[in-house]
C-alpha cells in the first residue's frame, strides 16, 4: 500500500475527481476526509468508501469554514499529511463580457483563493510536523485555454502557477507542492465547460485530445497517488498535464 498510515484531506470529493481520488488513496492505505460544500454528498461518499473515510462539510471559499473543517479533520485523526486542493466550478461556456461579476468572483473564490485560505490552515501544522504535501488541482484550461472560458483558464492558470510558487517557499519546509492539469473529463462539470452537453459537442472536445477521450476520475486518480506518495519525495513544483496529449 502506497500511502500506508497516511492521512489525507480533499476537497470537493463527494464526487467526480475528488471521489475517485478519495477511493484510491483508501485503497492504497490513507485515512480520508472527504470535505464538500455539499455535506449529505459528502457523508454518502465517505459510507460508500467505508470506515476509514470521514465527511467534514466545508464551503472552501470562506476562512472560517475551512478552519472549521480543518480542526474537525486534525481532531479525528490526530495529525494531517496530505491536502488535495480539487473543489472548482466553472462559469458556463460562453463570450467572456457575459459572465456576471458575481460569477467571476465566486470562480475565482472556489478556484484560488481557497489555496490560500487552505494552506493558512494547514501549512502551520505540516511545519509542526516535519513536512507534509499539497496537491492543487489546476487544469490544462490554464495552459493550452478554450475560448468561451476566458475568466475560468486565468482562474486555473493562477493555480498552475501558485503551485510553483509555493513550492519553492515551503520546500526548506520540507512541504512539497505539485498540481496535476486535467484535460475535460467526466465529471459533473464537463456540460458547463462545453455549453451544452450534446453528442457534437463532446466529439468536438474529443476531438482535441490525441489519445481520442475525455479523462476519467481514475485517470486523476492515479496521477494524485503517485505525486502524493513517498515515491515523488523529489518532485516538487511539477504542473502534470493528465490530457492524452491535448497541450502538445
Amino acid at each position: 500500500m502506497r500511502l500506508k498510515g497516511k492521512t489525507a484531506l480533499i476537497t470537493g470529493g463527494a464526487q467526480g475527481f475528488g471521489l475517485g481520488i478519495a477511493e484510491t488513496f483508501v485503497r492504497e492505505g490513507a485515512r480520508v476526509a472527504v470535505l464538500d460544500i455539499n455535506g449529505d454528498k459528502a457523508a454518502e461518499a465517505a459510507k460508500a468508501i467505508g470506515d476509514k473515510a470521514i465527511a467534514v462539510p466545508c464551503d472552501v471559499a470562506k476562512g472560517d469554514s475551512v478552519d472549521k473543517a480543518v480542526a474537525q479533520v486534525l481532531a479525528a485523526f490526530g495529525r494531517l499529511d496530505i491536502v488535495v486542493n480539487n473543489a472548482g466550478i466553472s462559469h458556463r461556456n460562453q463570450p467572456m463580457l457575459d459572465v456576471s461579476e458575481e460569477e467571476f468572483d465566486r470562480v475565482f473564490a472556489v478556484n484560488v483563493k481557497s489555496i490560500y485560505l487552505m494552506a493558512k490552515a494547514t501549512v502551520p501544522h505540516f511545519r509542526e510536523h516535519g513536512g507534509g504535501v499539497i496537491l492543487n488541482i489546476g487544469s490544462t484550461a490554464g495552459i493550452r485555454p478554450r475560448p468561451g472560458l476566458t475568466w475560468y483558464n486565468g482562474s486555473k492558470g493562477a493555480a498552475n502557477l501558485i503551485s510553483k510558487s509555493m513550492a519553492v517557499e515551503l520546500a526548506p519546509d520540507r512541504i512539497r507542492v505539485n498540481a496535476i492539469a486535467p484535460v475535460a473529463g467526466e465529471t459533473p462539470l464537463l456540460a458547463t465547460f462545453m455549453g451544452e452537453d450534446t453528442p457534437e459537442k463532446r466529439a468536438q472536445f474529443k476531438a482535441t485530445i490525441p489519445w481520442g477521450r475525455l479523462s476519467t476520475p481514475q485517470d486523476m486518480a492515479n496521477a494524485a497517488l503517485f505525486l502524493c506518495s513517498d515515491e515523488a519525495e523529489m518532485v516538487t513544483g511539477s504542473v502534470l498535464a493528465v490530457d492524452g496529449g491535448r497541450c502538445i
